[in-house]
C-alpha cells in the first residue's frame, strides 16, 4: 500500500512526521509522490488561525481526491478542536499522542475497519518516545523535548503540546549517536521549549544536556532551533564559549521590541535584558547570526510602538526576522486585550518589517565578502549545490567543487540574495 504526508507547522511536526514514515516504510508501505494515496496522513498545526484553515483544507483536500483512502488525522489543531464536524468522515483521528504508533493502527483499522479517535487530555500525558534513523540527509532534527508552559498571552501551544516533559538523556545521546555514525553531519535539536528540557527531569539541565552532545565523537556541528533568552545563563554562555561544535547561529525570539506589548505578551524580559544578552553572547561569538520570531499588529501596537520596535530590531542587529501578523486564538488572554489591530494595518507593518529583514539578512551576508567559509552541500540543483554554512548563511556553488553532504571549502564572492554565491578557493 501507498501512503503520502502532508506536514503542516513546525520542526517538531517535522521530525515526528519522519518518524511516522520510516516506520511505516518498515512495515511495507510505500511513500508515493503520485496524486493519489492508499493511506493519507495530515500532521496539522493551530499556532495560527491560518494554519488551522490550512490543515482543515488539506482534510478536505484528501477526503476527495480519495474517498476509499484511509485517512488519518493528527497533530495540534486536532488536540485543541477534537470536536471538529470533519474528523467524522476520517479514519483515524489522533491529538499529539500516538504518532509513533500509527503503523499499528492503520493496521488495526485495516483488520476492524472501525474508525479510530484517541485523543487524550494532552496536560496527563508522558513524554511520547520516538527516534528517527533518517540517513538521507546532512542535517537530521533530534526531539528532545515537547510541551510549554510559559503561557504568553497570545499563543495556544500549551494547552496542543501539554506541559513540560523531557526525552530521557541517555536515549538522546543514543539517537545521536546513532545518527552521527551513519553520516549526519549536523544534528539540530528541537522542541515546542527547547531550552527548558530538563524541568521535568531531577537535577538534570539543559547545559548539561550539551555537555554531554558535544563529546560525541564525530558530531561537526550542534544547532539549537529555538531557544528563549532568559535561558540563556552563564552554564550555557560557558559551553557556547568552549565548543566550537555549536554552530555560529542561535534562534532567540524577541516577538516584540517594545516593552509595553512584551507585557500585554507575557514575555518573561523586557527589551533592555534582551539587548544585554545579546551583547554578552557576542563578546562570546562576535561574528554569530541571531534570527528572531516577531510578532506584529498585536492588541494595543499604535503607530509608535510598531516604529519603538522597528527600532529596536535595528539597534540589535538580527541576521534575520521571522515576522507573523497576529493572530487571534480563541481560549488565549489575548482574546480579552482591548484595541485589536485591522487586518490591513497588519498586513502593512508586516510588510515594512519584512524590508527591515531582508536589509538585515544583506548586511550580515557582507560581512563575509570574499572570505572563505565551510559548508556542507544538502542539494543540487542545474549544476549548484546549494547548502548552508555553520553560520546559516545560504550559499549557491558550482556542484564541481566538491561532493554532497560532504564539506567544502569555498570564499564568496557576491550576493545575489537570498543566496551568497561562492567559488573553489585556490
Amino acid at each position: 500500500m501507498t501512503f503520502k504526508i502532508c506536514t503542516l507547522g513546525c520542526k517538531v511536526n517535522t521530525y515526528e512526521s519522519s518518524v511516522i514514515k520510516e516506520k511505516l516504510i518498515q512495515n511495507g508501505y510505500e511513500e508515493t509522490t503520485e496524486e493519489k494515496a492508499d493511506i493519507y496522513i495530515i500532521n496539522t498545526c493551530t499556532v495560527t488561525d491560518t494554519s488551522s484553515h490550512k490543515s482543515l483544507k488539506m482534510i478536505r483536500q484528501c477526503l476527495r481526491k480519495n474517498e476509499k483512502g484511509i485517512i488519518v488525522v493528527c497533530g495540534c489543531m486536532v488536540q485543541v478542536s477534537p470536536d471538529n464536524p470533519l474528523f467524522e468522515e476520517v479514519s483515524i483521528v489522533l491529538g499529539n499522542r500516538y504518532k509513533g504508533e500509527i503503523a499499528s493502527l492503520i493496521e488495526e483499522y485495516q483488520r476492524t475497519k472501525k474508525p479510530i479517535y484517541k485523543v487524550e487530555n494532552i496536560m496527563e500525558s508522558s513524554f511520547e518516545t520516538m527516534k528517527l534513523n533518517n540517513f538521507d540527509r546532512t542535517r537530521a532534527f533530534v526531539k528532545i523535548e515537547d510541551g510549554c508552559e510559559n503561557y504568553c498571552s497570545y499563543c495556544i501551544i500549551p494547552y496542543a503540546r501539554g506541559k513540560v516533559r523531557s526525552k530521557e538523556p541517555a536515549l538522546v545521546l543514543s539517537e545521536i549517536e546513532s545518527l552521527v555514525a551513519n553520516g549526519h553531519k549536523e544534528i539540530v535539536l528541537t522542541g515546542i521549549h527547547t531550552g527548558h528540557y530538563g524541568a521535568d527531569l531531577k537535577d538534570y539541565t539543559f547545559a548539561q544536556l550539551l555537555r554531554e552532545i558535544v563529546k560525541i565523537k564525530g558530531l561537526e556541528r550542534l544547532r539549537i532551533s529555538s531557544i528563549e533568552i532568559t535561558e540563556l545563563e552563564e552554564e550555557f554562555l560557558s559551553i557556547l564559549r568552549d565548543s566550537s561544535i555549536i554552530v555560529d547561529h542561535m534562534h532567540i525570539p524577541i516577538q516584540s521590541g517594545s516593552n509595553e506589548i512584551l507585557k500585554s505578551m507575557n514575555r518573561k524580559y523586557d527589551k533592555e535584558y534582551f539587548e544585554k544578552k545579546i551583547e554578552e553572547i557576542r563578546e562570546i561569538r562576535p561574528e554569530i547570526s541571531i534570527s528572531t520570531d516577531l510578532i506584529v499588529g498585536f492588541p494595543g501596537e499604535t503607530e509608535e510602538l510598531f516604529e519603538e520596535t522597528m527600532e529596536t530590531v535595528k539597534r540589535i542587529g538580527f541576521s534575520k526576522i521571522h515576522v507573523f501578523p497576529f493572530s487571534l486564538r480563541k481560549g488565549t488572554k489575548a482574546e480579552e486585550l482591548l484595541n485589536h489591530i485591522a487586518e490591513i494595518t497588519k498586513k502593512e507593518r508586516v510588510r515594512r518589517m519584512i524590508e527591515i529583514s531582508k536589509q538585515l539578512e544583506i548586511a550580515y551576508m557582507e560581512k563575509f565578502l570574499h572570505r572563505e567559509v565551510i559548508f556542507i552541500p544538502e542539494k543540487e540543483e542545474d549544476g549548484f549545490f546549494i547548502g548552508h554554512t555553520g553560520n546559516y548563511l545560504l550559499i549557491k556553488a558550482e556542484s564541481s567543487y566538491g561532493k554532497l553532504h560532504e564539506n567544502v571549502s569555498v570564499e564568496i564572492v557576491s550576493i545575489e540574495y537570498p543566496y551568497c554565491i561562492a567559488k573553489k578557493t585556490n
